[in-house]
């Protein structure tokens, strides 16, 4: 059954320019542990003087930005786990395209373009961070998902560690023209779900795809090294919820320090 496209697009800006893909690292939302107290948080640009290092999450946000739930995880993780976080913005792009779902995955696909630049260029640009100890891992939820999940790394990036998708099914559906995943099969991936995600489960009545099981179970179905996790009834941003922090923890302690 053909969707009905009765979401909106906002915004004329469709491709970075140099300016533009600068900025979102630029002005990345940046937080540090600190033992002395709460965690310190600045931008990219701001941190530039630090002195002391440590592995780093980079994480893709969704399609509202760096929201207020992304910064409580954020300074979650620095202040739990002494992890670094980074939040490339991509809403630093003046009039960028924005949508209200479901419009033509062509439109999506626009967007997750230019998201995929901002990642590429963080993972090329963290190892000249002071404040980063060589060791990464590639998150990213809903929108900021995609990005995560179709990562693919070259000579010039660092190699990342691990990947957490949150509300990502990384399947075939109205958000993409292919869910184009690219995970290595050995490398350690959390995808937490909830069990009946209101856009990427058969809950939503616009997914397009009737053999979709609204998690990444095909994807990661030969990787030793995947977990993944479904929560009944969870919200669709749902980082933040208890049994959430629980499986992040566990993920941490085994990639960064086992």
């Amino acid at each position: 059954m053909a969707i009905e496209y009765t979401g909106s697009l906002q915004g004329k800006v469709r491709a970075h320019t140099p300016e533009t893909l600068a900025a979102t690292w630029l002005n990345a939302y940046v937080v540090l542990p600190n033992a002395g107290g709460a965690p310190k948080v600045g931008t990219v640009e701001e941190f530039k003087g630090e002195t002391k290092a440590y592995p780093a999450v980079v994480f893709c946000h969704g399609s509202s930005g760096v929201n207020p739930q992304i910064k409580i995880f954020a300074q979650w993780l620095a202040d739990a786990l002494r992890v670094a976080v980074v939040v490339p913005d991509s809403m630093q792009t003046e009039d960028r395209l924005t949508y209200s779902s479901p419009v033509p995955a062509a439109d999506y696909e626009i967007i997750h373009k230019m998201r995929s630049q901002e990642l590429a260029l963080a993972m090329m640009e963290i190892k000249h961070a002071p404040w980063f100890d060589g060791r990464a891992i590639i998150a990213g939820t809903s929108e900021g998902g995609v990005t995560a999940a179709r990562y693919q790394a070259d000579e010039k990036m660092i190699q990342e560690k691990g990947r957490m998708i949150f509300s990502w099914s990384c399947e075939d559906n109205y958000h993409v023209e292919s869910h184009n995943t690219h995970i290595p099969d050995n490398l350690p991936v959390l995808n937490v779900m909830s069990a009946t995600d209101k856009f990427f489960s058969q809950s939503n009545s616009y997914l397009d795809n009737p053999e979709a099981l609204g998690y990444a179970g095909k994807v990661l179905a030969n990787n030793p090294n995947a977990e993944i996790v479904l929560l009944p009834g969870a919200p669709h941003t749902l980082m933040n919820l208890p049994q959430a922090r629980d499986a992040v923890q566990a993920f941490i302690n085994r990639v960064l320090r086992s």
